[in-house]
């Protein structure tokens, strides 16, 4: 039978809040809300699940969005004015800049000119 994909998981430390942004960064809406999780998504697309973490990690993240944007410097401009910041990752990442959102979590916006870049 195999599996059907649920949700990315990120971990957030208020997932209620976090949920909220990413949803309002992404042009989505709020799919639940219980006391410890919220889904993000939108119709049949794919969800964004915030769980309540305890403690987050501390080191770097194995998995980040890519995020493709019309424009892409108005999109950081954005970002960064609702509370992204820029991260130093210690290297040119090629295709796009690399923004925290409000708890660190790691993602990219894409160059618009480039299109995303080959897997």
């Amino acid at each position: 039978m195999g599996s059907r994909w649920y949700a990315v998981a990120v971990d957030a430390t208020d997932p209620a809040r976090l949920g909220r942004w990413w949803a309002e960064v992404l042009g989505l809406r709020i799919l639940r809300e219980e006391a410890d999780a919220v889904v993000v998504g939108g119709d049949g697309g794919p969800t964004l699940r915030f769980n309540r973490a305890e403690r987050l990690r501390t080191a770097g993240s194995r998995l980040h969005l890519d995020l493709e944007p019309d424009d892409d410097d108005a999109e950081v401009e954005r970002l960064v004015n609702m509370g992204a910041r820029h991260v130093d990752v210690g290297q040119e990442r090629s295709g796009g800049t690399v923004l925290a959102d409000p708890e660190g979590n790691e993602f990219r916006v894409l160059m618009s000119s480039d299109g995303p870049p080959a897997p």
